[in-house]
C-alpha cells in the first residue's frame, strides 16, 4: 500500500501526538475509526447474505452463522491486524512469497474489490434492489443516468481521503447502523422465530457451507486493502507514531469486527422470522418484504435507504483504497488520477447490470482467498515464533503452492484426491504441507548459517 510503518520499539510513545487534541480524543477517533472500516466492509452483499444463511440453515442456524461470521468478520479483522502488527503494507507482507508475487497478489487484490467487481457491484445492486423497487425505474437508460450519479457522488466524497474518516464515521455510519438497528429490532419482535429444515448443503455441512457463503463478501481481502485507510486517517488524526498507529488499528479492526458480527447475526435471525421464509429467491427480497412488514409503506423507503448507504459507504472505501495503492505503486501519477479512473470503469461495468456483474465473482473469489488466508495465517503466526525461526521459504513455499492449487481449481484440474476438495478446501493440506516443508528448510538453513559463522 505504500505505507509502511518501522519496526516498533519499546521507547515508542504510546498515545497519539499533541495533534490530536485538535481533531478530539484518541478515544473517540478510534470509534469514529472504527464506524468508517464497519462502512466500508458493510456493503450489499453483507446486507443479502445473512438472511440467505439464516433461511437456508433453518435448524442449524448456529454452526452455520458462525462459519459465516469466521469468514464474515473473523477473516478480515484478522487481515487488518496482520498488516498492522507486521507494520508493513499489503505489496510488501505479499514480498514473502517473493518480489512478483508481492506485485501480481496486491494488484490483483485491488483490482478484485475495486472496478473489476466489488465496486461496480455497490452501483448495480443499489439500483436493482433500491431504486427499481422503490420508484419504478428500469432500463438501460434508468441504470446508466443512476450509475453516473452514484459513482459521481461516491467520487465526490471520496475525492479528499483525509477527510473519509469524518465523511463516514461520523455521519454516513451512524446513519446506515441507525436504520439497520431499527429494522432488525422492529423485524425480530414482529414474529416469532420459526426454524425450518436445513437445505441439503446445510444439512450436511452448515459451517463449511456458512464458511463459503462469508467468502462472498471478499471482506478477508478487502480487510488487507482497507488498512491502508485506516493507517492515513489515523495519523492525519494526530496517531504519528508506530505504537499509537498499532494500536488505533487494531482497537478500530476490533470494534468494527463486533458490530459486524452483532448485525449479521440479527440479519440471520431476520431469515428465521419471516413467515414463509424458503419461499424468497434472494436475502434482498425477504429484507425487502420484512421492512414493508413490519414498518408499512414506509419500509421499502428504509429498506432502500440502507442498501444505498451500505453501497455508498462500501464505494467511497474502495475509490480511496485501490487510489492510494496505485498512486504509490505507479510512479509520478496522483491519487486523484486513479480515482477517476476507477470511477469511470465502475460506471461502465455497473452499465451492464447486476448478472454481468456477478458473474465475475466467482473465479476472483477461488482464486485470491487461499493465499490471501495463508497469507493472513503466517503474517499472524511469524511474530509468535520468530525467536526459533524466521519464515522464508514456509513463506515462499506455502503461498505459491495455495496460488498453483487455486489456479488449477480454476481451470477444473482433477484434484478430488485433496482432503475437502469437494467444498473448496482442498488447498489447506497441499499448503500445510509445503509450510512445514519450508519451516523445515528454515530451520536447517539457519543452523547451518550459525556453525559457519
Amino acid at each position: 500500500m505504500g505505507i509502511i510503518l518501522r519496526k516498533m520499539s519499546i521507547n515508542d510513545v504510546q498515545a497519539p501526538s499533541a495533534s490530536a487534541s485538535k481533531t478530539g480524543s484518541p478515544i473517540g477517533i478510534v470509534i469514529v475509526a472504527s464506524l468508517m472500516l464497519f462502512s466500508m466492509f458493510f456493503g450489499a452483499g453483507n446486507l443479502i447474505f445473512p438472511p440467505e444463511v439464516g433461511v437456508s440453515s433453518g435448524t442449524n442456524f448456529w454452526p452455520a452463522t458462525l462459519g459465516f461470521l469466521a469468514a464474515g468478520v473473523a477473516l478480515p479483522v484478522l487481515a487488518v491486524i496482520a498488516v498492522a502488527i507486521s507494520g508493513q503494507s499489503v505489496r510488501d507482507i505479499g514480498n514473502h512469497g517473493g518480489a512478483f508475487f508481492g506485485v501480481a497478489f496486491s494488484v490483483i487484490a485491488y483490482l478484485a474489490i475495486g472496478a473489476f467487481y466489488a465496486l461496480p457491484r455497490t452501483g448495480a445492486v443499489s439500483m436493482e434492489t433500491a431504486i427499481t423497487p422503490l420508484l419504478g425505474w428500469e432500463g438501460t437508460f434508468a441504470n446508466g443516468a443512476f450509475n453516473v450519479v452514484f459513482f459521481l457522488i461516491a467520487l465526490a466524497l471520496a475525492w479528499r481521503p483525509n477527510d473519509i474518516i469524518d465523511t463516514l464515521g461520523k455521519f454516513l455510519t451512524p446513519a446506515l447502523v441507525i436504520l439497520l438497528a431499527a429494522l432488525i429490532t422492529l423485524a425480530t419482535l414482529a414474529n416469532p422465530r420459526v426454524p425450518g429444515t436445513p437445505t441439503e448443503e446445510y444439512a450436511s455441512a452448515p459451517f463449511v457451507t456458512g464458511l463459503f457463503e462469508g467468502y462472498n463478501t471478499m471482506d478477508a481481502i478487502a480487510g488487507l486493502a482497507f488498512s491502508i485507510v485506516i493507517v492515513t486517517s489515523l495519523r492525519s488524526k494526530g496517531f504519528s507514531t508506530n505504537r499509537a498507529l498499532l494500536r488505533g488499528t487494531i482497537t478500530s479492526a476490533v470494534i468494527a469486527g463486533a458490530l459486524l458480527a452483532a448485525i449479521y447475526l440479527g440479519l440471520a435471525w431476520i431469515g428465521q422470522t419471516m413467515p414463509n421464509g424458503a419461499s424468497y429467491d434472494s436475502g434482498a427480497t425477504l429484507l425487502a418484504d420484512a421492512s414493508h412488514l413490519t414498518m408499512g409503506n414506509v419500509g421499502q423507503a428504509v429498506f432502500s435507504a440502507i442498501v444505498i448507504l451500505a453501497c455508498m459507504t462500501t464505494a467511497v472505501g474502495l475509490i480511496s483504497a485501490t487510489s492510494e495503492f496505485f498512486a504509490m505503486l505507479v510512479p509520478k501519477t496522483v491519487y486523484h488520477f486513479w480515482a477517476c479512473l476507477f470511477t469511470a470503469l465502475s460506471i461502465a461495468f455497473a452499465f451492464q447490470g447486476l448478472e454481468t456483474v456477478l458473474s465475475i465473482a466467482v473465479p476472483f473469489i477461488v482464486f485470491l482467498y487461499p493465499p490471501a488466508i495463508s497469507l493472513i495465517a503466517l503474517t499472524l503466526l511469524q511474530p509468535a515464533v520468530k525467536r526459533w525461526v524466521t519464515f522464508y521459504w514456509a513463506f515462499r513455499l506455502a503461498l505459491w503452492v495455495s496460488v498453483l492449487w487455486s489456479a488449477a481449481t480454476s481451470l477444473g484440474a482433477p484434484l478430488d484426491f485433496s482432503p475437502g476438495q469437494g467444498v473448496g478446501l482442498g488447498w489447506v493440506v497441499p499448503t500445510l504441507l509445503a509450510f512445514v516443508i519450508g519451516v523445515i528448510i528454515d530451520v536447517v538453513s539457519t543452523g547451518s548459517k550459525e556453525r559457519s559463522e
